[in-house]
């Protein structure tokens, strides 16, 4: 069987992680070494010379990621933004302009607004599921890359990424894809023409919230080669024990993103249905102004659902500290359900800007719990 067709449960599990020559085991190991011996002057064994250029574990985690979303190289890192900060200084130059969301992670405008803006980099928001109107924001000036989620965090608008890469291209810009919320498994953006995916691999990939790392595939082997010097010159690289947890994650995210999407749409059906609730942002619902985009570019429809409240901010706040079964807690993606307010939380470095998210607003990371007593704790924190 040719690799490159196995399915992706099969490309998960072995990907990048043959059996170890040395002993035989089938779980690659963690090489908790910073340096290697080499075969005389200037000539490392395999490569491998100084664990932030190259470490086995974390080459394993890249072949993995890469095989997962189909591209040609692939990158490991400490955290999301330390990947999305190596991408911009790789590919932007100050006097550059970049498109992205109107309704970003938190951290990605604080990225763009606080560290890039100084350096030279301009940005514009624009409502990423209009394409018209991402258009017309990369055509009002030069732009070097239009950046976009989808489904994205916390409003969960859905970006025809097809559509965007031809906008993107047309106009000699990089379209690059944060695809933390849909994982791998459930979206695969350089398939549909995206040129770079960002992730962090904190969420999905993990699944256990027991690690923070942050990944890049890309599909153009010179973007590759540049990606490649950056990384190893900056430095924010992910350590072996890190590697080997995302790995580890990697191998059951696909039952893992069955049981989320299972588990999140009997939770948007039961929020649309509660009189509590003023609207349920979810891309499976049918009235989702991105569902038919969505059901053409994603296996499913993710385990992110947001409502909200029909009181207003401070009752929000006071479901977030109702529950039982979910955590108070930022960050999404893991086994364990978790609930957060946004405009206080994850997205407080938005407040006052064009990104400021509503403040009635409430996201829902679903874990993989029994959906019956999420739904039962949910009952009681609506009240």
């Amino acid at each position: 069987m040719n690799e490159q067709h196995r399915g992706f449960e099969t490309q998960a599990i072995h990907a990048g992680q043959e059996a170890d020559p040395a002993t035989g085991a089938v779980i690659t190991p963690i090489f908790a070494t910073s340096t290697y011996a080499q075969d005389g002057v200037g000539r490392p064994r395999q490569g491998y010379e100084y664990s932030r250029t190259q470490n086995p574990t974390r080459a394993a985690l890249e072949e993995c990621l890469t095989a997962l979303e189909q591209g040609v190289r692939g990158f490991a890192f400490a955290s999301g933004m330390a990947a999305e900060d190596t991408l911009l200084r790789t590919v932007c130059r100050p006097g550059d302009h970049v498109v992205i969301p109107n309704d970003a992670y938190g951290g990605t405008y604080r990225l763009f607004a606080k560290v890039a803006q100084p350096w030279g980099v301009e940005h514009t928001p624009a409502h990423v599921s209009d394409v018209t109107a991402v258009r017309a924001a990369v055509r009002a000036r030069p732009t070097s890359v239009l950046w976009v989620e989808t489904p994205t965090n916390p409003l969960l608008s859905v970006a025809d990424i097809a559509a965007l890469a031809d906008v993107a291209h047309e106009a000699g810009a990089l379209l690059v894809v944060d695809n933390t919320f849909a994982s791998p498994y459930l979206q695969q953006p350089l398939t549909l023409g995206a040129d770079v995916v960002v992730h962090s691999t904190t969420k999905y990939c993990g699944g256990h919230s027991d690690v923070v790392g942050g990944a890049l595939v890309t599909n153009n082997a010179e973007l590759g080669e540049r990606l490649a010097f950056h990384q190893n010159s900056m430095g924010a690289v992910a350590g072996p024990f890190d590697s080997w947890l995302v790995l580890r994650g990697l191998k059951t995210l696909a039952v893992r993103m069955e049981r989320h999407c299972d588990n999140a749409e009997r939770i948007s059906s039961f929020l649309q249905a509660h009189p509590k609730v003023r609207q349920v942002l979810y891309p499976g619902l049918p009235q989702h102004a991105g569902h038919e985009v969505a059901a053409k570019q994603m296996r499913r429809y993710g385990g992110i659902v947001s409502f909200r409240h029909a009181d207003g901010a401070e009752a929000a706040a006071e479901v977030c500290e109702r529950t039982r079964v979910f955590t108070l807690a930022e960050s999404l993606g893991g086994i364990e359900s978790l609930i957060e307010h946004p405009g206080r939380m994850t997205h407080a470095s938005a407040a006052g800007s064009p990104l400021e998210v509503p403040d009635d607003l409430v996201r829902l990371s679903v874990g993989i719990e029994t959906v019956d007593d999420l739904l039962e704790d949910l009952a009681h924190a609506l009240g």
